[in-house]
């Protein structure tokens, strides 16, 4: 399409088709009379490693991968960790395990304290997953949503080894429910066979829910293989967006705003070296300072997991995608949020480091994960230009409670796997087995991995470090929003496709609110 592009300016710029600007772009070409750029610097989605679940992990170290790693970190023994993130259009929900997790009610009542805007909490987020789904489960018209853009159904004939984790839980004394999404994440969480953005058999991501049907609209444009650069400001106002693609520059510019949808490491990266950050970095690469903005790059989380790799009795079957099944749980009644978020896939997952320690070829995984780390990393810049790759050091198992919170799920899915309901399925526990305190300790240094969650990079907030207010708008500077997981205060619990899609209605929501359109 970029060939046949004759048009320079547009109404607004939505920088990056992934999960949140989808949404943004496909709700705000919903009125005709609005104008709407969608810059995308990977391609279509039109491949079946995309379209068939099962071919997920074929995406990771593709073209459709930005194949990040994390900087060489001592609290991992010093692994750089791979630290996956979609490339193309739907971003993460084109190459993701396809997993809709809402996130827990005090996800939104603390985004809405730290943003100081009720339209954040829990009751507003529920409006809005109600609107945005079209749920095949069972009816629960409190809690879910019919008839929306995204289509999402609970697992269908799920694997044994997915059922007995759930009979294994409720032997545990874990609550069992017919969905993750609805009274579970309201409380002290449960487990349940997962809801999945799978229709009809094919991947439907959040790109082919809002843009797919509304391309061909004459006020959509959506640009592929096009790098987004710098932010171009006139004074503090940003007035549109230098791009890159096949060798050539060229600018495009916002009559009203510029959307940042770029994700946890390119939205930081970009903000830097459009000169909106900290100035000491800026300074460091000749960056000329438009924002002083400490908290951008800043914050950085992700959920980490370890695999506990138990060898089935007998080869089994992979379902849908290979994870359905997710156990949420607070080790500790009190607590606000679950700290445990573990997920089951139907194959042998270990790390790069763990990978020759005997790993079954045919077996089970379950991630021990956890659900609120409590280490901090940072996005850096390795140089002023956008061919300049991103620093990304998420200083995995860097507070000390996060190594004790490890070892204590390792050991809390380890005594799941020995579980009566598995007798007959699985043969035994390979990974890590019995090990003392210490070895453990070692082996949990070598097989934390992401869950591909990062964000936080351009915290929304009302303190120093805080990048946007509750309407998304960069703090100093005007015309310019983030929709994106870099806004999140802290990780949702779970995965944060779905919570990205309410950060995009949120974007959604004030923009038309302010431009009245």
């Amino acid at each position: 399409m970029s060939s046949e592009l004759k048009k320079h300016h547009f109404d607004f710029i939505v920088c990056g088709a992934g999960t949140a600007g989808s949404v943004v772009a496909g709700r705000l070409a919903e009125n005709p009379e609005v104008e709407v750029l969608l810059i995308e610097a990977g391609g279509g989605d039109e491949h079946p490693h995309v379209l068939e679940p099962g071919n997920w992990p074929l995406n990771l170290g593709s073209e459709r991968d930005w194949n990040f790693v994390g900087a060489a970190n001592p609290h991992l023994n010093d692994r750089k960790i791979p630290l996956n993130m979609g490339r193309g259009l739907g971003g993460g929900s084109s190459v993701n395990v396809m997993l809709w997790a809402r996130g827990h009610k005090n996800d939104w009542e603390d985004f809405a304290a730290q943003s100081g805007d009720p339209a954040w909490n829990y009751a507003s987020a529920l409006k809005i997953y109600q609107r945005v789904e079209d749920y095949q489960g069972a009816c629960d018209p409190v809690r879910r949503g019919k008839g929306g853009p995204v289509h999402v159904a609970p697992v269908r004939d799920a694997q044994p080894i997915a059922n007995a984790m759930l009979s294994a839980a409720a032997g545990m004394g874990i609550p069992v429910f017919d969905n993750p999404n609805g009274a579970m994440m309201e409380g002290r969480g449960g487990a349940a066979l997962n809801d999945l953005i799978v229709k009809d058999g094919r991947r439907n991501s959040i790109y082919r829910a809002y843009v797919a049907p509304r391309r061909g609209q004459p006020n959509l444009t959506v640009l592929t293989d096009t790098l987004v650069s710098r932010v171009l400001f006139r004074d503090q106002r940003a007035i549109g967006v230098q791009t890159i693609s096949n060798g050539q520059t060229e600018c495009f510019y916002a009559n009203h705003e510029v959307i940042l949808s770029l994700g946890a490491v390119n939205t930081p990266k970009v903000l830097m070296q459009s000169g909106v950050g900290p100035e000491e970095e800026l300074q460091r690469h000749g960056i000329a300072l438009v924002q002083q903005l400490p908290g951008v790059g800043a914050n950085h989380q992700d959920h980490v997991s370890f695999a506990v790799i138990f060898e089935y009795a007998t080869p089994q079957a992979v379902g849908y995608g290979g994870s359905e099944a997710t156990l949420y749980w607070s080790s500790d009644s009190t607590l606000r949020l679950p700290d445990m978020f573990h997920c089951q896939v139907e194959f042998p997952v270990p790390s790069a480091e763990t990978a020759s320690l005997g790993v079954p070829v045919h077996g089970w995984t379950m991630f021990a994960g956890l659900a609120h780390p409590e280490s901090r990393g940072r996005v850096k810049l390795s140089g002023p230009n956008v061919t300049d790759a991103p620093i990304i050091e998420p200083n995995t198992l860097s507070h000390p409670a996060d190594l004790r919170n490890a070892l204590e799920n390792i050991r809390f899915v380890q005594e799941l796997g020995a579980q009566a309901p598995f007798k007959g399925l699985v043969k035994g526990e390979s990974l890590p087995g019995k090990l003392n305190t210490q070895s453990l300790e070692h082996y949990a240094r070598n097989a934390a991995v992401t869950y591909w969650h990062q964000c936080g990079t351009a915290k929304m907030g009302q303190d120093a470090m805080s990048v946007v207010d509750g309407q998304l708008r960069v703090y100093g500077v005007q015309g310019l929003r983030i929709a994106d997981a870099s806004i999140m205060p802290h990780v949702t619990s779970g995965n944060t496709m779905a919570p990205c899609v309410v950060i995009g209605e949120r974007a959604v929501e004030a923009i038309r609110a302010t431009y009245d359109i």
